[in-house]
């Protein structure tokens, strides 16, 4: 393989996301072949062809069949609304393309399972977006884990919150929309998957989903409403398989945070805290020692927290979002090439849908579900 030819659907924030991941891939990281950006689609003519300019895309089109049939394209990446998800996948596969998709997966745990057993069934290569995971500290806090220097995992606290609809004069979109199955699909797959990362599958959950504001405008400053049926927080009690138990909030509506993706794990040894809001930094603290040294020891991230190295040689410079990013199209890239997998995967995405739409349920019954 002398290159792998690229194809984005969309050209929002994500899709720009991809476009620089991939491009910035082909620059820093030991690939066997080159990713191309070879073509970009959106329904806007206008935002393809800034994309296509912006990005060096080879060429773009208005039709995304057209791109996902398209023999010059190996990789087909999914930055669209979630609804639209599903359709695209499926098609992709058919056509015998590798599948990179934003998350969430899909708007139901259905839909989910049919794009992996159609993935599976043709032997293609699959990521979800979920680029925090992709952090090399979270990956460190996974190894520790592991080790054992935490002893036995006695709780999980995780939340994942931001304020990008706490405006309740903020029009309706799609993220409000049943099919985008509101803030426990659109953030707390983030924290969910997080979770599962460190901590291995959630078992059991009881939910408690709110809806803040009942209505919004259908454009900013219209007198039209649209009302509101998804939730703008949601708060979970999980049971691990492990063993433990641990809580999990999701919430867009929380004042003042735009990136407020964080845990904190407890176990009979020590503890480890992390926020996205500093995400070049691990907090770990150590069980044991006297009072007065009591605490939580900062852990930089550097060039010995692989692949931080490749960006820069030098400890305390930091990355950033974009720079996970192009970690998360690297590893499916090394792993299109024969690499070991590195997921998540269209399997672990089903996983993560499949606590949300338990964690649902969940809150209409007002009691503890097992997740299937």
């Amino acid at each position: 393989m002398t290159g792998v030819g690229v194809g984005i659907i969309g050209t929002g924030f994500m899709g720009k996301a991809h476009a620089l991941a991939y491009r910035t891939a082909a620059s820093l990281f030991p690939l066997r072949a080159r990713p191309v950006l070879e073509m970009v689609a959106d329904v806007d003519h206008a935002a393809a062809e800034r994309a296509h300019r912006s990005f060096g895309f080879r060429r773009l089109t208005k039709d995304w069949r057209e791109l996902v049939a398209d023999p010059a394209v190996h990789i087909v990446c999914i930055t669209t609304p979630t609804a639209l998800h599903y359709e695209m996948a499926l098609a992709a596969i058919a056509a015998g393309k590798h599948v990179h998709c934003e998350k969430p997966l899909a708007e139901s745990e259905a839909k989910a399972g049919a794009m992996v057993q159609a993935a599976e069934a043709a032997s293609i290569r699959t990521q979800v977006g979920f680029n925090y995971l992709k952090n090399p500290l979270l990956g460190l806090a996974r190894e520790m884990i592991a080790g054992g220097e935490l002893g036995e995992i006695t709780g999980f606290r995780g939340s994942h919150a931001e304020d990008y609809m706490a405006d309740p004069e903020a029009p309706f979109t799609w993220r409000l929309d049943p099919a985008g199955a509101g803030v426990l699909a659109d953030l707390g797959s983030h924290i969910i998957g997080l979770a599962r990362f460190l901590l291995g599958p959630i078992t059991a959950v009881i939910a408690d989903l709110e809806t803040v504001v009942k209505e919004r405008p259908v454009v900013r400053g219209s007198a039209e409403r649209r009302a509101v049926t998804v939730d703008d927080i949601a708060r979970l009690t999980v049971r691990f398989a492990r063993g433990c138990g641990g809580t999990i909030e999701a919430s867009w509506v929380a004042t003042g945070r735009t990136m407020q993706l964080g845990f904190e794990i407890s176990g009979t040894k020590g503890a480890l805290a992390f926020t996205q809001e500093r995400l070049n930094e691990l907090l770990f603290h150590r069980a044991g020692g006297p009072a007065s040294r009591r605490g939580f020891l900062r852990i930089e991230a550097g060039p010995e927290h692989p692949p931080y190295g490749f960006f820069c040689p030098a400890p305390g410079h930091q990355l950033g979002f974009n720079d996970l990013k192009t970690i998360e199209a690297a590893d499916f890239l090394q792993m299109i090439e024969g690499g070991p997998a590195k997921g998540p995967d269209f399997r672990e995405g089903w996983e993560i849908q499949k606590v949300v739409e338990t964690a649902v349920r969940s809150s209409r019954v007002r009691a503890w579900l097992s997740v299937p």
